[in-house]
């Protein structure tokens, strides 16, 4: 993958992070009562979140020491 594919990728891995952020607050804002899907729900930021950061540290250049 290339650096504008990387970056297009990591941009809408973001959005998707953000709508979860909004979609977990919401329910827990409203008494949602169903916790398990909370719990899914925040999993998946958290893989998320996880996967943001591996992609930033890939466009990060290689600097030799």
């Amino acid at each position: 993958m290339d650096s504008a594919e990387l970056t297009k990728w990591l941009e809408e891995l973001r959005i998707e992070h953000r709508d979860l952020d909004e979609v977990i607050h919401h329910l827990i804002s409203t008494g949602h009562h169903d916790t398990m899907r909370v719990q899914r729900l925040k999993k998946r930021k958290l893989k998320l979140k996880d996967t943001i950061s591996k992609l930033e540290s890939q466009l990060i250049p290689d600097l030799d020491a």
